[in-house]
C-alpha cells in the first residue's frame, strides 16, 4: 500500500510504502493482517526501513491507533530495521493512524481494532487495588463468622468473707459472730459475689 504526497512542493518525489501480510490462525478461525515494514522511497529510492511492531488486526477489521511512531515517547511501534542504514536519521510519527489492508467495502474503514490495551497501567493499579479490598474484607468477614457469641448467664451467690477480729466498733452493725472452736471470726451478711460464664 503506497501512499504517495503528488505535487505538494517538495514532498513530491516522497513515497511511504506499506507492505501489508495475511495470514490465516486457527486458533481465532479467521484470517489477520499485519503491518509488516514501512518503507520511505524518496526520487524511487529507498530511503529508510522500519520493521513494525504490535499493528496487526483481523482481516475484516481495520487498524486504529492514536500514535504510531519511531520515538520512544509514543512507544515505538515502528523499529530501524537495520543500525546501518539511514532509518537512525528519520523520525516518523504518524497522529491518529488507521489501516485498513483487505476487504474494503465502499472506500470506508471497517470496525477499528484499536491499539489501546486492555491493561494500561491504570486499569492494572484499579485491578491491584481491588483485589487488597476484596483481601481485607473476606478476612473481615473470615473474623465475624469465627467470632464466638457471648451468653451471659449470671448465678450470684452469697459469699461467706472471713475476717479477723477487728476493734472498730463502727462495724458492729453489719457484723455478726461466727461460732469456732479457734479464732473469732465475722462473716458479712450482705456481700454476694457474681459468676460470669461465656
Amino acid at each position: 500500500l503506497s501512499l504517495k504526497f503528488g505535487d505538494v512542493g517538495n514532498l513530491k518525489g516522497l513515497v511511504i510504502r506499506f507492505l501489508l501480510t495475511t495470514s490465516y490462525y486457527k486458533l481465532s478461525v479467521q484470517n489477520w493482517f499485519s503491518l509488516h515494514r514501512l518503507q520511505l522511497l524518496y526520487n524511487h529510492s529507498i530511503q529508510a526501513t522500519f520493521n513494525a511492531t504490535r499493528i496487526y488486526a483481523p482481516a475484516s477489521y481495520s487498524y486504529h491507533c492514536e500514535h504510531v511512531s519511531s520515538l520512544q515517547r509514543y512507544d515505538a511501534l515502528l523499529i530501524p530495521s537495520s543500525a546501518n542504514d539511514l532509518s537512525k536519521l528519520w523520525e516518523v510519527t504518524f497522529i491518529d493512524f488507521q489501516i485498513q489492508g483487505f476487504n474494503i467495502q465502499e472506500g470506508h474503514f471497517a470496525y477499528a481494532k484499536d491499539c489501546a490495551s486492555f491493561f494500561s497501567p491504570a486499569i492494572l493499579m484499579g485491578l491491584v487495588m481491588s483485589l487488597i479490598l476484596l483481601l481485607v474484607l473476606a478476612y473481615a468477614l473470615h473474623m465475624l463468622i469465627h467470632l464466638k457469641s457471648l451468653d451471659r448467664h449470671y448465678e450470684c451467690k452469697a459469699s461467706p468473707a472471713y475476717f479477723a477480729q477487728m476493734k472498730d466498733n463502727d462495724m458492729g452493725d453489719e457484723k455478726e459472730p461466727l461460732r469456732s472452736s479457734g479464732n473469732e471470726s465475722y462473716e458479712l451478711r450482705n456481700q454476694e459475689f457474681c459468676k460470669i460464664y461465656i
